[in-house]
């Protein structure tokens, strides 16, 4: 009998869905919140200590590029690692294929079988989806790893996302003194602002109420800021 095989997937028909695998969600979302409130409680700390001026502006200013840089490489070699090591396990299921087609089909069967579908109708999607080599692939690489092999991640776009957004969440507390501020009331509040938004917009993106996930990042700052801010205090080290 003659297998007749759907007609080949176009991404184009499922564009309503949000790109969840592009590599830049995480890295973006991670770098804002460390960067607002990893500035937020470093510039405390420094006030916290030496009060508002030059030594607040130049922490708050390192803490910004040192942290881009550092967020980025990580990043980078973090996503960089976890694609050669998709591309390898890709490399190891295509030379199965190659080397024991009839055996990789049966894997497939049995894996529609204990997935609920009877046996002659698992042989037979299992037969077509093997007609060719290239759809095999990419069918047992997201069985059997759970990736797409036609969208791994960029370590390039992670490394930016995470550069950008940990340098836009870091301006948030620095911008006031950058301006001028004699101390740390506008600061909090901007940074206040921040960490809710942040909150609720990455809340509003993974579906949860905005106003439970901005209170949470919320409380997150102000701990952290808080924790930095009494040792500076306590401290009481001079920057000149």
């Amino acid at each position: 009998m003659t297998v007749e095989l759907a007609a080949p997937y176009s991404p184009e028909r499922h564009r309503h869905h949000r790109d969840v695998t592009g590599g830049w969600l995480r890295p973006a979302v991670f770098g804002a919140m460390d960067g607002l409130v990893s500035n937020f409680a470093l510039i405390a700390g420094v006030v916290g200590a030496a009060g508002a001026g030059r030594g607040a502006v130049l922490a708050g200013f390192a803490g910004l590029v040192a942290g881009a840089c550092s967020m980025a490489a990580g990043e980078y070699t973090s996503v960089k690692s976890q694609t050669e090591l998709m591309r390898a396990e890709i490399a190891v299921e295509r030379r199965e294929l190659a080397r024991d087609p009839e055996g990789e089909q049966a894997e497939l069967a049995a894996l529609y079988r204990a997935r609920g579908l009877e046996p002659e109708l698992a042989a037979k999607v299992a037969a077509g989806l093997s007609v060719n080599p290239e759809q095999a692939l990419r069918v047992h690489v997201r069985e059997e790893l759970g990736v797409d092999p036609d969208d791994l991640p960029s370590p390039y776009l992670a490394a930016a996302s995470s550069f950008g957004a940990f340098a836009a969440g870091a301006l948030v507390p620095l911008a006031p003194f950058l301006f001028g501020a004699s101390g740390m009331v506008v600061a909090v509040v901007l940074s206040l602002l921040g960490l809710f938004g942040f909150g609720a917009v990455v809340a509003r993106m993974t579906a949860r109420p905005w106003w439970l996930g901005g209170l949470r990042q919320l409380a997150l700052g102000v701990a952290a800021a808080s924790v930095t801010f009494g040792l500076g205090h306590l401290l009481g080290v001079t920057v000149s």
